[in-house]
């Protein structure tokens, strides 16, 4: 998943597009009940709640819901792109029209003593002139417009930077993410026949180990910093150029060039996906998919009076190899507002928050969970009357909160007294902060809509989907623990998995969310073969199970893909039981396995290490972290955790876990056990923790 998915923001200071014209952004029409015109069986239509964010488009197909689609395109029918505006160029180039001495890009200053200053900027122009010569280096080696371009590090202004030079010329930007490995970067240099990549200086390492494969392809490596006398050494003997920024950005000199034509039709960017199983697919997404993303993602926000503009900042950490980034930094370029980028430390992320003061905040509930236990911990280590405090004051915002007040007004005594601390340790200055990539647990998003006095939305969809497919509406409470419903440049609908029990036509109707329009990708690169089994009459199946909700939000409860039969021969929805036993804060990650040939679950956890040795501590048990995940009373004090939770949810038999495997070790990439997206690499697991899996089995039996 992605979230990606995810929000809703400006389009660039161009002229409304026919499909915006007689939608009143700046009524409350989002709220008003409509009639549906569809006939299908009463069991599958909405409610009159439902309504108010949700009109059907069409009736109920074979084994499939209605389709949905959000009520502000009821009449104007689905969003396109504002007229004139052919490429992702257009967007920046428009904005450096219009804002040419605004700040853009930003990055922390290093101070004498080795520690970071405040943010210093590049202007809008600053940056156009930059890019520029940037551009006139790459015509200069060759490349023009159709051909593919890697980028390979950590964000960054030169990230940025290259990425434009690249939509200047209309050359495929193709992103490696920056924790990918050399046999992941060989195959998609190799795949997307890469010729010219721009790399993060310390990972030219990494690419150079690749030279053996790629040289085939990659003809020339910018470095976003220096480069040695050895790697220009190394690069010549594989028939390879090598050039720091500063030599590449003067290579171009008086070297004229015309900016080709661009059309929307034209593939803007490969994103090739982490992949849980078997090789990265090549995501192939034009400019016209990026443009509806960035035009729609106005609507929501106008239509509840908040819109992103000009003034907006916005902390750039995510990876911009990932989709639910690319749109975000796209979005506020249109709006010509500031983009500063971390140093790249997650220990350091909350103080270049505190630096750089957003506005907008978005994250992985990875991130999120961290900044929750921090928050929690500091405040349990607190004294009991700040503890009091805060509890009555959390309470009666909460409670204040689910009757419907917003967040602003729901406790505004309480958010100066208490929570005004959280929201300066974020900047002061946050007004939205916008998960995607997986589920967002509810006691997270709750906590969060009340102690950072800001809107907290989820977001979901797909690399394939242009990332925001579904948003919660900010400040709606009555969103929480779901994405919302559908933007309003796509349909929606709810397709039967009858395997699973899923229903799409049923009172609660549920099935694999699928969804169609102009912002879906046009395909992956050299596999039309996999590109048709998405890809079913004009819909994108996505893979993910989703549940309507009363309100005309959805809930992602499942994944089509992960579940197995057990020897009883019922069926287990891995996912969703991860999804459960997760919340406990005795863990950090879960991993659930079963087969056909075995009739209960296991697992493989890596515990809370300061919740286990809190718990030691209690019961007289000392050791380190890896000792104590060995003890055999801390593996039945886990066990009981999580038997009392499925009992609470109420959990079938099969469904409980009968043994566990404590890792002191998180899952991680170096292992190859997760994505760069934190996603689970099911295979992978399997295979490294094979020998725990049988002897988990042996001991359970």
């Amino acid at each position: 998943m992605v979230s990606v998915n995810q929000r809703h923001f400006p389009y660039i200071s161009l002229p409304i597009s026919p499909s915006l014209q007689g939608i009143n952004l700046e009524s409350s029409s989002l709220f008003l009940p409509l009639s549906s015109s569809s006939s299908s069986s009463s069991s599958s239509l909405p409610s009159p709640e439902m309504m108010k964010h949700l009109v059907e488009s069409e009736k109920a197909a074979e084994n499939a819901g209605p389709t949905y689609r959000n009520v502000l395109a009821k009449d104007a029918g689905l969003l396109r792109p504002p007229p004139g505006v052919e490429s992702c160029w257009d967007v920046f180039r428009n904005s450096v029209e219009k804002y040419p001495d605004s700040p853009m890009l930003g990055r922390r200053r290093v101070v004498d003593d080795g520690k970071a200053g405040e943010y210093v900027w590049m202007t809008y122009k600053e940056v156009y002139d930059v890019v520029m010569k940037l551009a006139a280096s790459i015509s200069k080696s060759g490349i023009s417009k159709g051909e593919s371009c890697g980028i390979y590090g950590a964000n960054c202004p030169e990230w940025i930077i290259s990425m434009e030079a690249c939509n200047a010329l209309g050359v495929s930007c193709v992103p490696l993410y920056d924790s990918l490995g050399a046999g992941a970067v060989e195959f998609i240099v190799c795949h997307a026949e890469i010729q010219i990549a721009f790399v993060e200086e310390r990972k030219i390492s990494e690419l150079l180990k690749t030279c053996h494969a790629t040289s085939k392809y990659l003809k020339t490596i910018i470095s976003f910093g220096g480069v040695t006398n050895d790697q220009k050494e190394e690069t010549k003997n594989h028939g390879m150029s090598i050039f720091s920024w500063e030599e590449f950005l003067i290579m171009g000199g008086d070297h004229h060039f015309d900016l080709p034509e661009k059309k929307k039709s034209d593939i803007c960017t490969i994103m090739y996906t982490s992949g849980t199983t078997g090789d990265p697919k090549g995501v192939m997404i034009s400019n016209e998919s990026l443009l509806v993303n960035i035009t729609g993602a106005d609507c929501v926000t106008r239509s509840i009076g908040e819109p992103f503009d000009h003034d907006d900042v916005y902390m750039s950490y995510l990876p911009l190899a990932h989709i639910f980034d690319r749109i975000f930094e796209e979005l506020f370029i249109s709006h010509g507002s500031k983009i500063g980028f971390w140093r790249g430390d997650v220990k350091l992320l909350v103080d270049d928050i505190a630096a750089l003061k957003p506005t907008v905040f978005c994250a992985v509930p990875r991130v999120l969970d961290r900044i929750y236990s921090g928050l929690t911990g500091k405040i349990s280590s607190g004294g009991i009357l700040k503890k009091t405090l805060f509890n009555i004051a959390y309470k009666l915002k909460l409670d204040s909160m689910r009757k419907g007040i917003k967040h602003e007004k729901a406790a505004p005594f309480f958010d100066k007294l208490v929570f005004s601390k959280v929201k300066e340790r974020l900047g002061g200055k946050l007004r939205f902060i916008v998960s995607g990539g997986a589920p967002l647990s509810v006691a997270v998003e709750e906590f969060l809509r009340v102690v950072t006095c800001a809107s907290v939305v989820q977001g979901y969809g797909l690399t394939e989907t242009g990332a925001a497919s579904f948003v919660a509406i900010p400040n709606d409470f009555s969103m929480v623990g779901t994405v919302g419903p559908p933007v309003q440049h796509l349909d929606a609908r709810l397709e039967s998995v009858p395997e699973m029990g899923y229903d799409a036509l049923s009172s609660i109707p549920r099935g694999e969310v699928c969804v169609k329009g102009s912002v879906l990708f046009s395909g992956y690169y050299k596999r039309e073969d996999l590109t048709q089994e998405v890809m079913i009459d004009g819909w994108f199946h996505t893979g993910d199970v989703g549940e309507w909700q009363p309100n005309g939000s959805l809930k992602i409860i499942d994944r089509k893909k992960n579940i197995f039969k057990l020897s009883q021969g019922e069926y287990v929805a891995v996912e969703n039981l991860e999804n459960v036993y997760g919340v406990l804060q005795e863990i950090d990650s879960i991993w659930i396995y079963g087969n056909s040939f075995e009739s209960f679950l296991v697992a493989v956890i890596n515990p809370n290490q300061q919740v286990l040795e809190h718990w030691a501590e209690q019961n007289g048990i000392s050791g380190s972290l890896s000792e104590l995940c060995e003890n055999s009373r801390a593996k039945e004090y886990i066990l009981s955790e999580l038997t009392k939770i499925a009992k609470e949810k109420k959990l079938k038999g099969y469904e409980f876990i009968r043994a566990v495997h404590l890792d002191p070790l998180p899952f991680d990439m170096e292992r190859d056990l997760i994505t760069p997206t934190y996603k689970k690499k099911r295979p992978q697991l399997r295979k490294h923790y094979q020998g725990t899996i049988d002897a988990l089995y042996k001991m359970a039996k």
